[in-house]
């Protein structure tokens, strides 16, 4: 038995719907192996399924394959998340630096914010 790419992605809940999934393989932002692929390419059990989310990539391996999509908790039972520490930490710093930003024109700064430019724009020379 063997299943397609973008059909595994979806099923397993690594995108959301299907249609991202598919457009998600066009673009190459889904690996097979370490190579890039087209939707109908077909999963085996033991492949590695790299997914390229901002800066990161986060890696897969087949346990086991599925005939329809699966509940959150039973995707453990179908994939293993063998993603290298250093990738994790990429992505949580790329989350880290977007909660940081305020585009331009979005609003005033929050009391917070303002206080700690007050804080900043207050130095002496006795700082120096």
């Amino acid at each position: 038995m063997s299943v397609r790419i973008d059909k595994f992605i979806w099923f397993t809940r690594l995108c959301k719907t299907r249609s991202i999934a598919t457009e998600q393989v066009k673009k190459g932002k889904v690996k097979l192996n370490g190579e890039g692929i087209k939707p109908a390419r077909e999963v085996k059990v033991g492949d590695e399924i790299g997914i390229i989310k901002h800066t990161s990539t986060f890696t897969y391996k087949v346990k086991s394959l599925l005939k329809n999509r699966v509940g959150a908790k039973l995707v453990e039972d179908y994939i293993i998340d063998i993603t290298p520490l250093e990738e994790i930490e990429k992505f949580k710093t790329y989350q880290a630096a977007q909660s940081a930003y305020r585009g331009h024109g979005t609003g005033k700064p929050t009391k917070k914010e303002r206080r700690a430019l007050e804080s900043f724009l207050e130095w002496n020379d006795e700082n120096l």
